[in-house]
Order: structure tokens, then C-alpha cells, then sequence
């Protein structure tokens, strides 16, 4: 079978090879056309109108006024409780321990004189029977020498003679006499001694006191002086404050009977807004080995709260210690953060602006500080500034907190506020606030 050829006729190539031309042209037509446009674009940098940066806002200050006149320095310490009076309670005479009173219990508290345990007191009884009995003989053979003297008084008067001193006691048994009155005072102490072991066989407490423990049980064989009990005295406990030694000048620290300043104590474990009064008793003679700071102990009666309903101070206890201290006349009190680097504080003016002053410190606390008002020239009129400025600058405007109305001047250094805006979106927010 023949196969066909195609047959292009002249025309149609021609006709083909035109349109071929006229898209490459169109196309590098549209090529070249966007390259200008992009160049002509990045030759031409967009056009913005500067205007000035707005001045920055004035910070925002607290302030407070100075405390003049009778002022005093807020003095406070740490301290630890100790015991005022500790006893062991030792038995005064030896023997078996019998038994212990239902009241000797760790943590009760007894009275004074009160029984606590008790002894064998057999071989005791019979020490007091054997002295009975001595004293008995005794007191016998005082009646008989005593009559014997009576004899021979009654011989001596009979034989008419006058004889020496020394030779009439011999005749009349005068040494006789003294040694038998003597056998019987002899035996009376005897007496009173094996009575008062006797009493010793029975332990009793000293003073009012709260037992903190058994130091031997029942059954035991102790001698003389052995302690059986450890008691503490429940009437007033110590608490042993250390102190600068330049703040004891503001403190009275008492005279003899006389009690000081009041205490005021408080502790982490104790409920929100307990706390116990004590008053300075008196300063120790000697320093804190590690900070050589003075001690001064602080007298609190009924510690264990047991006729109050108070927080019970416990042995070893850390307490903190805020002393009423004595005011002084002619002295500034600020609270500390308003004194700066330089012994300066920083004071806002009639018109709102900052002014760099320098004082004289007389008393550097925690909580707060004191001037002497004279050097430091302050006046309870002027405005102290207690918050914290980066670049504090004199004559920097200020905005005063919880002022009525600001300053001319600080209006002018603030933005318009936008239309419909509130005075809460016209102030500046705390991080723009410069320093």
C-alpha cells in the first residue's frame, strides 16, 4: 500500500515564521519595560516627613514629709530564748528510788515544795530511832549527875569550910555536870540530823517550775547528790538580744529594780499578729564573739503563757526583738530608701522640679533614718522623694503621685491626648516613664 507525504504549501511557512518573530519581539518589549519601571523604583527612595521626637514624660514620683520634733530610730534584733533559772534536783541523801509522784511527768509543772519522788527511807527511820534512844540515855544520865550534885552541895554546906574556886567546882561535880548537859545537846543534834535525812528521802521541788526530764528511773541506786530531775524555772524566761553598741544609746536599759524599755516580740511560727512584751533587764558585760555586738537580755514573765492567752515562748527559741527606744529633740525621720549615695536626699520643689540636698545622718536604720534637722536644713513642709530615679538630674521635671493637677511645666512635657481619650490613656505607662 503507497504511504502518504505531507505537502506544506510555501504560504503557510511563511505565515508561521512571521508569528515566530513579532512574540519574541513582544516579549522582550515587556522585559525591558519592567526592568526600567524597577530601576526608575529603586532610584526613587520613598519620601517621609520628619518631625521632632515629642519630648519624653516626666517620671512619676512618691513623696513624703519629713517627721520632725520628738523622733526615735526603730531598733530590732534577733535573739534567743534561754532559761532564767534550770535546776537538776539531786538527791540530798543515798539510797533505792522508790517511785516518782504522778505529778513528775515531763512537760507538767509543779509548785514550790511540791513532793516529786521519794527514797527508801527504812534504814532512815531506824537512824532516827537510834537517836531517840541516845538522846534518851543521855538526858538520864543528866538527872542523875544532877543529883549528884545535890548530894554533894548538901555535903559541902555540911562541913563548914571555904574552899578555892577551883577545888569547890571539883567537890560540888560542876565538870560532871557540863559533860552530861553536853552528851544530851550531843544527842539532840544526832536527833535532828538522822530527822532531816529522814525528810531528805523525799525529793520536792525547789520553786514553781515545769519538769523537762527524768534523769534516772525507779528502782535506781543513786548516792548523795545525785540528780534525778531537770526542772526550769516557769516564772520568766531571758531572751538574749544582740545589738549594735552605738543603739544601746537609744535605749533604757533599766536601774537595779527598775525595768527598761519595752519588747515587743514576734515569731515566724506563731499566728499572724501575736506577739509577747517583755522589757530590757540588763546589758551583759561581755560581746558576741562573732559579730561583737552587745547583749542585752530581755525579761518576759509568764513565758509559757500559762495564766494568759498568749504565744508560748519555748527554750531555744529565735525571736525577733523591736525595742522602744527614747526619742531625741532636734531630729528628721525618713523612711530609709529616701536617702541616697552621698548622704543626699532627693527633694521636689514648688514647682514639681527635683532639688539634689545634702543632710547629716544621725541614726542609719532599716526602716528608716535620722537627721539632724539643724545641718540637714529640712522642714516638714518639704516634699522628699522616696522612689527610685535612673538619672536623677537637677532641676528634672517631676510628677508628684496623688497630686491634684500637675505642673505647667509637666503638662508641656507630655503628649497630647488623643480625642475621646481618658486621663488614664494620656499618662505615660511605667516602662515609658523616663529616668
Amino acid at each position: 500500500m503507497p504511504s502518504r507525504l505531507s505537502y506544506r504549501s510555501p504560504v503557510s511557512v511563511h505565515r508561521q515564521a512571521g508569528r515566530s518573530h513579532w512574540g519574541t519581539l513582544a516579549a522582550l518589549l515587556v522585559i525591558a519595560l519592567g526592568l526600567g519601571i524597577g530601576y526608575w523604583l529603586l532610584s526613587q527612595p520613598p519620601r517621609v516627613e520628619r518631625r521632632a521626637a515629642p519630648p519624653p514624660p516626666a517620671p512619676r514620683v512618691e513623696v513624703v514629709r519629713p517627721d520632725t520634733g520628738a523622733v526615735a530610730p526603730v531598733i530590732q534584733g534577733y535573739g534567743r530564748v534561754v532559761a532564767a533559772r534550770q535546776t537538776d534536783v539531786a538527791a540530798r541523801v543515798g539510797g533505792r528510788l522508790m517511785t516518782f509522784n504522778e505529778i513528775a511527768e515531763p512537760g507538767r509543772v509543779v509548785e514550790d515544795g511540791a513532793a516529786l519522788a521519794t527514797l527508801d527511807a527504812s534504814d532512815y527511820r531506824l537512824a532516827v530511832r537510834s537517836a531517840e534512844a541516845a538522846l534518851a540515855q543521855a538526858e538520864a544520865e543528866l538527872a542523875v549527875e544532877r543529883g549528884e550534885q545535890i548530894r554533894a552541895r548538901s555535903d559541902y554546906e555540911s562541913f563548914g569550910r571555904q574552899l578555892s574556886a577551883e577545888r569547890r567546882a571539883l567537890v560540888l561535880r560542876e565538870p560532871q555536870l557540863k559533860s552530861a548537859q553536853a552528851a544530851v545537846d550531843s544527842a539532840k543534834v544526832a536527833l535532828e540530823s538522822a530527822q532531816l535525812d529522814l525528810a531528805r528521802t523525799e525529793i520536792t521541788a525547789p520553786y514553781r517550775a515545769m519538769i523537762q526530764e527524768r534523769l534516772v528511773g525507779p528502782g535506781s541506786e543513786i548516792s548523795a547528790n545525785t540528780a534525778v530531775l531537770s526542772l526550769v524555772d516557769v516564772g520568766h524566761f531571758w531572751v538574749r538580744v544582740s545589738l549594735p553598741s552605738e543603739e544601746l544609746t537609744w535605749l533604757d536599759t533599766g536601774e537595779g529594780d527598775f525595768p527598761g524599755a519595752s519588747v515587743r516580740l514576734t515569731s515566724r511560727g506563731w499566728p499572724a499578729g501575736a506577739y509577747r512584751e517583755g522589757r530590757v533587764f540588763s546589758v551583759l558585760p561581755d560581746l558576741e564573739e562573732s559579730g561583737l555586738l552587745a547583749q542585752v537580755l530581755v525579761r518576759v514573765d509568764d513565758p509559757l503563757a500559762l495564766e494568759n492567752d498568749a504565744p508560748a515562748l519555748r527554750l531555744g527559741d529565735l525571736v525577733n526583738a523591736t525595742f522602744e527606744a527614747t526619742p531625741r529633740e532636734g531630729l528628721i525621720a525618713l523612711p530609709t530608701p529616701a536617702l541616697r549615695d552621698g548622704n543626699r536626699v532627693w527633694i521636689a520643689g514648688k514647682d514639681d522640679r527635683l532639688q539634689l540636698h545634702r543632710v547629716n545622718v544621725v541614726y542609719r536604720g532599716e526602716e528608716r533614718v535620722l537627721l539632724d534637722a539643724d545641718a540637714s536644713a529640712l522642714n516638714a513642709d518639704q516634699r522628699v522623694i522616696t522612689s527610685h530615679l535612673g538619672q536623677a538630674r537637677e532641676g528634672m521635671a517631676l510628677r508628684i503621685a496623688d497630686d491634684g493637677q500637675d505642673s505647667d511645666a509637666i503638662t508641656a512635657g507630655t503628649r497630647e491626648p488623643r480625642q475621646g481619650a481618658t486621663s488614664d490613656d494620656a499618662a505615660p505607662r511605667p516602662e515609658e516613664a523616663s529616668s
